[in-house]
């Protein structure tokens, strides 16, 4: 595993990586959110637990929307993807969006035929959701569209300079990590604060201190473990409020005067999963390395 060099943050240094119950009064290190992602780039789900699988929390990035070539298309490309609004179904998905009409997207057949879809450099077979779940995406976007969903069989895998592994359609890794003592203190710097929902993570921890993560190399929520692969590159997303779409330029310029190494600006830690098993909310938070 790589680890890439140490920030400048100014006024806040990073410290040892600690468990809360290793100082007498602490405040408990503990997991305060947990979040999925059926539909990459759509609105998040709160859950009070999650299972842990090989390539992330269970639902979470398995459906994508592509180009009419196979290319993802994400909030880079359509904003107006931050409020479509996503609920699991037994049958698959139930798709919500202002100005449309509610859609239900049965999950295709295990045994559905595949078609080559592109996310970043990798190339991986997904199945179609069909016509009608076409439309409505198109139509929502504005330009042709099609809705993909992962199969089990599909094995998209992680980068080797940083782990092994597979994941989902999430950018690069199964799980994404934040802290709400980084969110206070960038916070902290900045005239109007942002919501955690920003950084689109999949585990929210409490009772850290502020970047303490980036010291963090494997941590244990509940029962579960987890290597930490690199520290998160924040893009564009960042800047579109989630509830609305709107875009501006913050927190990526408030960022980039502390957090900024090389041409990546850095928030949150990429999770990859030791096992599987279940998470909660209210979990102690270890660091064990």
């Amino acid at each position: 595993m790589r680890y890439l060099g140490k920030f400048d943050h100014g006024k806040v240094q990073t410290l040892p990586a600690i468990s809360g119950r290793d100082v007498p009064g602490a405040t408990q290190v503990r997991l305060e959110s947990i979040y999925v992602y059926p539909l990459k780039s759509a609105r998040r789900v709160p859950l009070a637990s999650a299972h842990v699988e090989q390539r992330g929390l269970r639902h979470d990035r398995r459906w994508m929307v592509t180009d009419a070539s196979g290319r993802f298309l994400s909030q880079r490309d359509v904003p107006g993807f931050a409020v479509v609004r996503v609920s699991l179904a037994s049958e698959g998905l139930s798709l919500e969006a202002p100005g449309m009409p509610r859609a239900l997207v049965c999950e295709p057949s295990p045994d559905a035929a595949t078609v080559p879809v592109q996310i970043w450099k990798d190339t991986v077979e997904a199945s179609l959701a069909g016509p009608e779940a076409e439309a409505w995406m198109s139509d929502y976007a504005g330009r042709p569209c099609r809705l993909v969903y992962m199969p089990g069989k599909t094995l998209r895998r992680l980068n080797p300079a940083y782990a092994t592994g597979i994941v989902s359609f999430a950018d690069g890794y199964p799980l994404l990590v934040t802290t709400l003592a980084s969110l206070e203190y960038l916070n902290s710097r900045m005239d109007m604060p942002v919501d955690m929902s920003r950084f689109r993570p999949n585990i929210v921890i409490a009772g850290s201190r502020p970047y303490e993560e980036d010291n963090w190399k494997r941590i244990c929520i509940g029962s579960v473990c987890f290597r930490v692969a690199k520290p998160c590159d924040r893009c564009v997303v960042t800047t579109i409020d989630q509830d609305t779409a709107e875009q501006g330029k913050e927190p990526l310029r408030t960022m980039g005067q502390y957090r900024k190494r090389g041409s990546g600006v850095y928030f949150g830690q990429n999770l990859v999963p030791e096992a599987q098993g279940e998470i909660r909310v209210g979990d102690t938070v270890e660091v064990l390395e």
